[in-house]
């Protein structure tokens, strides 16, 4: 079952469930994952990891705007946004820890000689591509930096 069958499965179960928060969350993962298809001069149908990309780009929309609403203290917009955020990770494939993460980029690192700053860009790459959307960029980024810098 591809995961845009499963939004819609779920929002199904949702509509029926009257949950408010996951039919709306459900609905505008749908939606987004729809304007895509049609987004450029031709409407296409999505792969499995650009409809995961489509969804974690929403998660982090949702992660951000948490924030906003936190710093300017509208607590409960926060809330809900957070909450949103939630419902969208239950689709996205599971986060790399820490230690994953570290293991993976000392892989890297060693499998493409890199040495310097200089090959942050090569050693990005590569991590980006066994990481398969399992780990956030900047956290990615930073980490790679550390190990090339020193």
């Amino acid at each position: 079952m591809s995961t845009l069958d499963r939004l819609t499965a779920d929002l199904t179960t949702s509509l029926k469930a009257r949950d408010t928060l996951r039919t709306s969350t459900l609905r505008q993962l749908i939606g987004a994952v729809r304007h895509e298809e049609k987004a450029g001069t031709v409407a296409r149908e999505l792969s499995e990891d650009e409809i995961l990309k489509v969804l974690a780009r929403e998660s982090k929309k949702r992660r951000e705007s948490a924030q906003i609403y936190a710093d300017a203290g509208a607590a409960d917009r926060a809330a809900t946004e957070t909450a949103e955020a939630q419902i969208v990770d239950e689709y996205l494939p599971t986060r790399l820890s820490d230690d994953e993460l570290a293991a993976l980029v000392d892989a890297v690192v060693a499998d493409t000689g890199a040495s310097s700053l200089k090959d942050m860009g090569t050693v990005m790459k590569e991590a980006n591509a066994r990481a398969q959307g399992r780990a956030d960029g900047k956290a990615l980024s930073a980490l790679v930096r550390t190990r090339l810098a020193g």
